[in-house]
């Protein structure tokens, strides 16, 4: 994972994870996700109950496999907009980079 070309972030923390942005770099490189992707949660698994950030009954989003499949049609035109090889080994990297950052709305209490 240390050989991950992508680092990933979500802009906003604590209660107010809904007014944040995406920030992806690829080797040192800012991408362009544009407002609809860069503004919303990616939709990858995980666990994002506040209140029961174990329970596995709570789990949502797809896996990578899943995920990579639903995605690839935008993803292949980000990563040619940016010089990024299309290829699986990408694909990946891009999901494993997200997949810890990602957020629901809700996932952080603030609307409640």
């Amino acid at each position: 994972m240390s050989d991950n070309p992508f680092r990933a972030r979500w802009s906003a923390t604590g209660n107010n994870l809904c007014l944040g942005a995406w920030e992806i770099d690829y080797a040192g490189r800012r991408l362009d996700l544009g407002s609809e992707r860069g503004e919303a949660d990616m939709g990858t698994f995980g666990i994002f109950s506040w209140i029961f950030p174990d329970d596995e009954d709570l789990a949502e989003g797809l896996d990578e496999d899943q995920w990579i499949a639903e995605n690839t049609g935008w993803l292949d035109q980000l990563f040619a907009a940016h010089a990024i090889p299309c290829d699986a080994a990408h694909r990946r990297w891009f999901y494993q980079a997200i997949n810890p950052h990602d957020w629901r709305c809700g996932s952080c209490g603030g609307c409640l």
